[in-house]
């Protein structure tokens, strides 16, 4: 006996409601997210620290921290007061002992080499203060940074100098002492200079300036030298307009690096000012006392 058909207008069984009978399932949806994007490719290090530990009699303050700056690229440090920023600075400059890790120039290790050693080999380095010899010349300041320099060869240094910052040229018999901030602190960079360095450590170098002279020294002479070729590892309070200029940027915080990523990055963190501030939320306001 035949087997009655079933009606019309019924799915078949397993099929989705609403599917014609004998069409095929629709595909899943998925639900994946995509993987994030890979962090930039860095350049090759020309300065870098790897694991660094270093301090004050024994005592470390920075621990552990890592970070490289190339030829031809602004990296900024940022973090605190306390932080550890200027004592990381003097720890790549040979100012304060290596208790662990490393510090390599070139490719080359250096965490054992004298201050001075590691300046013949291209390192410069612009203290926050003290930067200038107040009661010499601008002529004077830059050939004492040149003493290393031959004497045949130093007056046309100091004349290349003098092309890269014009103004200082006019002002070449004047004493430091009478220089505007940021006339000292270009000063300051340019005496770091004269031996010609490859990697520059500036510490600081908008501190007390106007924002417009901080802005100058920021975009033109840091801007300068990293697209003449050198490694520029700046240490800066003024966070927003650091990222303007930086290619990459670190955040210390009590000694050890917080975050590191690209200015890009970085100017879009959204919680960067509590990274840098160590801010914690304000309290949500008292409630009123029952009446």
């Amino acid at each position: 006996m035949p087997t009655s058909a079933e009606p019309p207008g019924q799915p078949e069984p397993g099929s989705p409601a609403g599917a014609a009978p004998g069409s095929p399932l629709p595909a899943a949806s998925s639900t994946v997210a995509p993987p994030p994007a890979p962090p930039p490719a860095r350049p090759p290090a020309y300065l870098a620290c790897h694991e660094l530990v270093s301090g004050y009699r024994k005592v470390p303050v920075v621990r552990g921290v890592s970070l490289q700056v190339a030829l031809g690229e602004i990296v900024l440090v940022i973090g605190p007061n306390g932080a550890g920023k200027s004592t990381l600075a003097k720890a790549l400059t040979g100012q304060l002992p290596c208790f662990e890790g490393s510090v390599t120039l070139g490719g080359e290790e250096i965490s054992r080499l004298a201050e001075e050693v590691r300046s013949a080999r291209g390192i410069g380095y612009v203290p926050q203060v003290n930067d200038v010899f107040a009661t010499m010349t601008v002529t004077e300041n830059l050939e004492m940074g040149g003493y290393r320099v031959p004497a045949r060869a130093l007056k046309a240094r100091i004349d290349e100098i003098f092309d890269l910052f014009p103004t200082l040229q006019v002002m070449r018999r004047r004493q430091a002492r009478t220089l505007s901030g940021g006339e000292r602190k270009t000063l300051g960079i340019a005496r770091a200079l004269v031996p010609q360095p490859k990697a520059l450590i500036l510490d600081e170098p908008t501190s007390n300036l106007a924002p417009l002279i901080a802005a100058r020294v920021l975009h033109e002479v840091a801007g300068a030298l990293a697209a003449s070729g050198h490694a520029v590892l700046a240490i800066e309070q003024r966070v927003s307009l650091g990222l303007e200029v930086a290619h990459w940027g670190y955040v210390l915080t009590e000694g050890t690096v917080r975050l590191d990523a690209s200015a890009e990055a970085l100017r879009s963190h959204a919680d960067l000012g509590a990274l840098f501030l160590a801010a914690q939320p304000a309290p949500a306001p008292a409630a009123p006392a029952p009446a």
